[in-house]
């Protein structure tokens, strides 16, 4: 059995003092002072908060994007959620067109099976709609794939209005969660012809070809189709304060919607395109950076309890290589960044350590809330008696300084480069193995596959 003694336990309603046990992959007890037995393990988390473990609900690894495959797969990029404290991830198995949901699950599966240091579940990318991938969905959820997400962007993955209203009749018939990337993607395509055609090949014509108006657009229209639908729904990657007024609007009008920002959009700004040189392929991802407005609006918007889950996105490329395929196109550049590692750090820094949130909240946007959405509450996102022991031990005084030479992410580069951040993850539990102390990893390949249902969990 291992306990830990003397920490701080959050979760998203209070704070308390106590010590916790767990043994067999369990927590199997909470308690004042638990008395260790000989041959137990036993270590002082006094001065941490003992978090449930961090859960991102958005990561792309070992992603093909047609051209080139991201840079962290699921060894590479489980082992540095876990050294962020990250236990659980949800990324996206992609259906490619022609092939089934089936195929898409059983190649995912062949992707983390056996190398994950952290636990993993899967949303389906749906990107084929037909009535053969209608009667697949009963077996995607027995299979414990609860969440679909559709595209309203990109060629090879978007849906048509008329598709995507049948998709949310489902969703709402069957129980399943669904997520959308919100951008026109007609109009995008419109808005890179005419900057390619102006002779603007650089990064900086691309948040100019994906306005905050593309986001804002898809989102209403995603929000009144789902109405018809009569389907709560979830915005991925929030980006601008124009989407999250469609998404108050839609709010107004009764309808559920959650949401999801990420880092990216509460930290930077759209100047990043503007650095010398082809520096500003670096924080090419889509929806781009906005303006220094859009960012404090949601970063508002999180303080107001208007953000449901902090995710990340990441979907990292390596500059060298694979970023600078676009160097004389950015049309070319792969869309994406990583920040799977330092989504906790970066997250305390800004909100927690400087007391414009508590580590009540910071539990349910980066724990509780996206284990109650995706169906793994509460076995996850919970300390409690019975709960999964994925655990993140959180030192608040630690402070050191974000590079690409000490991530874990195999990129060249960090859109965090010299951010100086507060607290660390000092020892992480998955399923009850100590996998990370202070910062490096002390076992890998820890982590299982997360079989999830459906739910309709309030969020907190």
């Amino acid at each position: 059995m291992y306990i830990i003694q003397n920490g701080t336990l959050v979760s998203s309603e209070r704070v308390w003092r106590a010590d916790l046990a767990m043994e067999d992959g369990k927590i199997t007890a909470i308690a004042p002072n638990l008395a260790p037995k000989p041959g137990d393990c036993v270590t002082d988390a006094k001065g941490c908060f003992v978090f449930p473990g961090f859960i991102d609900p958005h990561t792309h690894l070992d992603m093909n994007n047609g051209v080139t495959t991201t840079a962290d797969d699921f060894s590479s990029g489980t082992l540095a959620a876990v050294c962020g404290g990250t236990t659980t991830l949800l990324d996206f198995a992609t259906q490619d067109k022609g092939k089934s949901l089936k195929e898409a699950l059983e190649l995912w599966h062949k992707k983390a099976g056996g190398r994950s240091s952290c636990n993993y579940g899967f949303h389906m990318a749906v990107t084929d709609w037909n009535e053969h991938t209608r009667q697949e969905l009963m077996e995607m959820i027995s299979a414990g794939v609860t969440s679909l997400k559709v595209y309203l962007a990109y060629d090879a993955l978007r849906i048509s209005d008329a598709q995507l209203l049948d998709i949310l009749q489902e969703c709402r018939s069957l129980g399943l969660q669904i997520g959308c990337h919100c951008e026109n993607g007609e109009i995008v395509n419109f808005l890179q012809r005419r900057e390619l055609s102006r002779g603007n090949y650089g990064p900086a014509a691309h948040p100019v070809s994906r306005p905050a108006a593309v986001e804002a657009e898809a989102i209403s229209r995603y929000a009144y189709i789902a109405g018809l639908a009569e389907c709560p729904i979830t915005v991925v990657h929030l980006s601008s304060a124009a989407g999250l007024e469609e998404v108050r609007n839609a709010r107004r009008r009764g309808q559920t919607v959650q949401v999801e920002t990420c880092p990216q959009y509460l930290l930077l700004d759209e100047s990043r395109y503007l650095l010398p040189g082809f520096e500003g392929a670096k924080f090419v991802m889509s929806p781009p950076l906005r303006s220094v407005s859009d960012r404090n609006t949601l970063c508002q918007a999180v303080l107001d309890g208007e953000i449901d889950t902090i995710a990340t996105d990441h979907c990292s490329y390596r500059f060298a290589g694979q970023k600078e395929l676009g160097r004389n196109d950015f049309t070319k550049i792969p869309n994406g960044a990583p920040g799977l590692e330092h989504r906790p750090a970066l997250f305390f820094t800004q909100f927690v350590s400087t007391g414009l949130l508590d580590p009540e909240r910071m539990c349910a946007l980066l724990s509780e809330n996206p284990a109650r959405q995706y169906g793994m509450f509460p076995q996850k996102g919970l300390l409690a008696v019975g709960a999964d022991a994925d655990i993140t031990v959180w030192n608040p005084n630690t402070v050191r300084t974000i590079s690409a030479a000490n991530q874990r992410h195999q990129t060249d580069y960090t859109p965090y480069e010299g951010m100086t951040v507060k607290g660390s993850a000092s020892m992480v539990f998955v399923n009850g193995i100590l996998t990370v102390r202070d910062g490096v990893p002390v076992q890998t390949g820890a982590g299982a596959y997360v079989f999830r249902k459906c739910t309709s969990t309030s969020l907190r």
